[in-house]
């Protein structure tokens, strides 16, 4: 109830105010002035009746239609004044607004603009919503099977049930899902860039289990863990695009691995005709031959023990003093031994590798840093070290480098270590592409991309948390492995168009929330404000990056 009140203030003034009862308790709703005569009380209590009667007087206009019906209101009697028909005002009718709440709040713009890059991808190929919350979940923060709802929930999404996420990822590998994906990044890869070149790498994937089984089993283990694992194989393009992955089992050895994923992607997309990137421990003769073999034009990285072999020549005319960016092109034995005249080291040009006329024979590249030599040496002085530290009794380990053993005793291996010292700064690349379709820096560049796979396989493991893995099964293990697959490629494009890191994208786009709200009785969702630089990364995130 609120009504009209008048109040003799300390000055000699009469104070007109708008009054109202609320449980008993009274308070001041307005104080509409103050008046030193009857002329001006008047009008005030003229000005107090009028605001009480407007109807949208205290109502907080949103433009939402009013659900709550009003409430009456009559104003007690007024002392006859100046003016005698205001003393008794006819009932006041006032609506009253109940006050507005949140009822949740959610960064579903997350989710809509991974969904936007899932699409862009041609991912919605394979037609089954649970399995790209799956993914989505999965890029932006990794969890367990249990506790996807809750990333889901975050994003205004609403999980599919725990047994339903089961099924999704017993459907993934049953229905080909992988297959689906892969066909997608191939063809997206193909439409941004090209495949003419690819890299390869493997990692290994432990588990949190105490035992083996035909594919989870204990092997080396680059983080020298003991726990049972598996080895991935990952095939991308140049900018690091997944385009293939494989499981093996975990004592699969890495120089196994190649031969088998470049041809299931070869077969997969109908290629006769690319060159693959690998790392030193690719190489093996078999290996080289294979891809050979397949049509396959390879660039794989040479061991430095080789080199004495391969530059032979050189160290013979030249000694082994070499240049800063000095780059030789020569010979290197396919099975550990020159069958070819043309290497004869009594020649000081060296050869110029023809698949025809050195069929015994690969083509290799050498190149010699100053910067590598300086990091070189200093590895080998620490490695020098801690020969003499166990020569000497004062360290233990198990087959330290440059000691050798004769008649019982440890001795320093002197002539290990000067051999050593000759080839710091050296660095060797192995391939079968002829020097007339590819110059010895373009063997070396294209061999330094291979950090992007190994950008990928970081991202992978930290980003995407691929490990440890709780899976048991080798369907499911599988399953896991599709999801991050694709989790990683929409990852990575991610990284391609913006610019940014995946965690700064999300670090960036997690707190833009939108809230849902209760006002009157009308439920609303407001959108959460963008400043211009959130606005320029998603209208990057729609836009698909051009790569060379």
């Amino acid at each position: 109830m609120a009504w009209v009140r008048k109040v003799r203030t300390a000055s000699g003034a009469t104070a007109v105010q708008i009054a109202e009862s609320v449980n008993g308790l009274r308070r001041i709703v307005r104080h509409v002035g103050s008046a030193r005569d009857e002329a001006e009380l008047g009008l005030l209590i003229e000005e107090a009746n009028r605001l009480l009667a407007d109807d949208q007087q205290g109502v907080l206009d949103l433009g939402i239609t009013p659900a709550v019906a009003k409430a009456t209101m009559v104003t007690p009697s007024t002392p006859p004044g100046l003016f005698a028909d205001t003393a008794t005002p006819a009932p006041l009718s006032r609506q009253r607004v109940s006050r507005a709440r949140v009822l949740k709040t959610s960064s579903g713009l997350v989710y809509d603009a991974l969904a936007g890059v899932y699409s862009s991808l041609g991912f919605d190929v394979v037609d089954d919503e649970v399995f790209r919350d799956l993914v989505i979940a999965r890029v932006v923060e990794p969890t367990s099977l249990l506790d996807i709802d809750r990333v889901l929930a975050e994003m205004g999404r609403v999980s599919a049930s725990l047994s339903t996420r089961k099924r999704t990822l017993r459907r993934a590998h049953a229905g080909g899902y992988r297959d689906q994906i892969a066909t997608a990044c191939f063809n997206h890869a193909v439409t941004a860039g090209d495949v003419s070149l690819v890299l390869y790498d493997v990692t290994t994937l432990y588990f949190e289990a105490e035992k083996e089984d035909d594919l989870r089993k204990v092997g080396y283990s680059k983080e020298r863990r003991v726990d049972p694992q598996i080895v991935v194989g990952l095939l991308v393009d140049r900018n690091g695009f997944p385009l293939e992955i494989g499981c093996y089992e975990g004592t699969k050895a890495e120089t196994t691995t190649i031969i088998p994923i470049v041809k299931q992607f070869q077969a997969r997309h109908g290629l006769a005709d690319m060159v693959v990137v690998a790392d030193a421990g690719m190489l093996s003769a078999s290996n080289l031959s294979a891809l050979d073999e397949a049509g396959l034009r390879f660039i794989v990285g040479s061991r430095v023990t080789k080199a004495p072999k391969d530059l032979e020549s050189h160290f013979r005319w030249h000694g082994d003093a070499f240049a800063d960016g000095q780059v030789i092109d020569t010979l290197t034995p396919r099975t550990g031994h020159h069958k070819d005249a043309a290497s004869n080291p009594s020649v000081k040009a060296e050869p110029i590798w023809d698949p025809g006329q050195h069929s015994g024979s690969w083509r290799a590249v050498w190149a010699y840093s100053k910067k590598r030599a300086v990091r070189d040496n200093r590895t080998l002085t620490l490695q020098e070290e801690r020969a003499k530290a166990v020569v000497a009794g004062e360290k233990t380990a198990r087959a330290p480098r440059f000691v050798k053993t004769r008649n019982g005793a440890a001795e320093l291996d002197e002539t290990s270590l000067t051999r050593a010292r000759r080839l710091v700064g050296l660095k060797g690349y192995v391939t079968n592409i002829p020097a007339d379709l590819m110059p010895a820096s373009e063997v070396i560049g294209s061999y330094h991309a291979l950090w992007q796979v190994e950008q990928s396989f970081r991202m992978s493991k930290t980003d995407l948390r691929a490990r440890p893995m709780f899976a048991r099964t080798r369907d499911a293990i599988e399953a896991h492995l599709t999801i991050v697959f694709t989790a990683l490629a929409i990852s990575r494009e991610v990284q391609n168009r913006t610019g940014l890191s995946l965690r700064r994208v999300l670090r960036t786009l997690k707190p833009l929330r939108s809230a849902t709200v209760e006002i009157n009785g009308i439920t609303t969702t407001i959108p959460p404000g963008l400043s211009p630089d959130d606005e320029a990364l998603l209208k990057a995130l729609q836009t698909p990056a051009a790569r060379h």
